[in-house]
C-alpha cells in the first residue's frame, strides 16, 4: 500500500508539473513574469494556509528557520521567477528539457550529501535519460540557445535540485506537509518585491486568465508540491529525482495539444529513452539493502 501511495504521488506531481510549462507561456502574454509567479503563490499559500485551519502544522525551530527561508528562496523564489522570466522567449517544450536537467544534478548532489547510491544500472539508466534530453534538444530544431532566457531556465533547474537535496534531512524532523507548506509561505514573502503594481494587473486581467493562474496556484503549486515532499520523504533523492525526467516528454505532448509545438521524431526518440533510463534506475537503481545481522 505504501509504495501505491508513493507512486500516485509522483505520478501526481509530473503530471501537474508537466502543465506548468505550457500553462505559463499561454499566461505570459497578458501578466507580468513577476506578477504571474507573486498571484500564483499568494494563491498557493493561501490555500496551504486554509488546509492549515484543518490540519494544525508543528511549529519550526527557531534553529530552522534560516533553513526554512533558504529552501524557500531555491526551490520558490529563485526556482519560480528564473523559470518564468526565462519561458518569455523559452518554448514550453523547451524549458521542461532544460528543466530536466534536475534530475542528474540530484543524483550527483545526493552522492556527497545524503550519502546516497546508485548501482551501474542506476547511472546507466540516468546516462540513458539525459542523452534522451539531448536528443531532444537537438529534435526541437535549437529551440535552446545559450541566450539570457535560456540561462535564466538553467538557473531554475540548479536552484530546484539544490533545493530537493537540502529539503531532505529536514523530512526527517517534520512532516511532509508541514516543511512544504513553510517553504512555500517563506518563498512568497520573499517573491513579493516583484510584485509591485500587482492589484491593478489583476484588475485589468480576463476572468479565463485569472483562472488558469488559479490553477497553476493550487494544482501545479500547493498540492504537486505536498505531493513531490511526501515521496522524497519516503525514497532517496537520486531515485525520486530520476523520475522527473518523465516530465519533457509529458510537458511536450501537452504543448502539442495546448500551443501547436509539434514534437520532432528525434524528440519522440529521446522521449523513448527517457522512459528506459527512468525503468532501469527505478528497478534497479538501488543497492541492495544489507540483512540484519
Amino acid at each position: 500500500m505504501a509504495d501505491i501511495r508513493i507512486g500516485a504521488a509522483i505520478a501526481t506531481t509530473i503530471v501537474l508539473w508537466a502543465s506548468v510549462f505550457a500553462a505559463n507561456r499561454a499566461v505570459l502574454p497578458v501578466l507580468a513574469p513577476g506578477h504571474l509567479v507573486v498571484l500564483r503563490f499568494l494563491i498557493a499559500s493561501g490555500a496551504l494556509a486554509l488546509a492549515a485551519l484543518v490540519r494544525p502544522l508543528p511549529r519550526p525551530a527557531l534553529r530552522d528557520l534560516p533553513a526554512i527561508a533558504g529552501l524557500g528562496l531555491l526551490g520558490i523564489t529563485i526556482y519560480q521567477l528564473a523559470l518564468v522570466y526565462g519561458q518569455r522567449t523559452v518554448t514550453a517544450g523547451a524549458a521542461s528539457l532544460i528543466i530536466n536537467s534536475e534530475s542528474i544534478w540530484i543524483a550527483l548532489l545526493a552522492l556527497p550529501l545524503l550519502g546516497e547510491r546508485l548501482t551501474g544500472w542506476g547511472w546507466t539508466g540516468t546516462v540513458a535519460s539525459f542523452l534522451g534530453v539531448v536528443l531532444i534538444v537537438v529534435g526541437e530544431g535549437g529551440a535552446v540557445q545559450l541566450s539570457r532566457d535560456a540561462l535564466l531556465v538553467l538557473l531554475a533547474a540548479w536552484s530546484t535540485s539544490v533545493y530537493f537535496v537540502l529539503q531532505k534531512p529536514y523530512l526527517r524532523r517534520y512532516p511532509a506537509f508541514a516543511l512544504n507548506a513553510y517553504c512555500i509561505w517563506a518563498g512568497t514573502l520573499l517573491t513579493l518585491p516583484f510584485g509591485v503594481g500587482l492589484p491593478a494587473a489583476v484588475a485589468r486581467t480576463a476572468p479565463q486568465v485569472l483562472a488558469g493562474v488559479a490553477y497553476l496556484g493550487f494544482f501545479p503549486g500547493a498540492l504537486a508540491y505536498f505531493t513531490w515532499t511526501y515521496a522524497l520523504a519516503r525514497i532517496p533523492a537520486s531515485i525520486a529525482g530520476n523520475t522527473l525526467y518523465l516530465i519533457a516528454p509529458l510537458a511536450i505532448v501537452m504543448a502539442w495539444v495546448w500551443l501547436r509545438e509539434i514534437p520532432a521524431a528525434l524528440s519522440l526518440l529521446g522521449g523513448v529513452l527517457i522512459l528506459t533510463g527512468v525503468a532501469l534506475v527505478q528497478w534497479r537503481g538501488r543497492p541492495p539493502t544489507p540483512a540484519p545481522s
